[in-house]
């Protein structure tokens, strides 16, 4: 599904996603692949399981598609986190 991050509330580390056909959503920042700071007006691409449950693997669609796929590596001393 698609939609757009409407509402995050940090406090309670939840947000919530418009679909394109205007259900809400619910989702935790800690289901978004590609996290990118600020959550709110992006548009996303995600799983949406059943009734009732939130989204999962959402993305983020900004930025590199790369992003999404790579992970941060341990490294020595490279101040980004990414392997060199």
């Amino acid at each position: 599904m698609q939609g757009r991050i409407v509402k995050f509330h940090e406090t309670l580390n939840v947000g919530v996603i418009r679909t394109e056909d205007g259900k809400k959503v619910r989702f935790a920042p800690a289901d978004v692949r590609n996290p990118n700071g600020r959550l709110v007006g992006y548009d996303v691409d995600f799983v949406k399981p059943g009734p009732g449950r939130k989204a999962k693997d959402i993305i983020l669609l900004t930025g590199s598609p790369w992003q999404v796929f790579s992970k941060p590596q341990k490294t020595n001393g490279n101040a980004a986190g990414w392997a060199s």
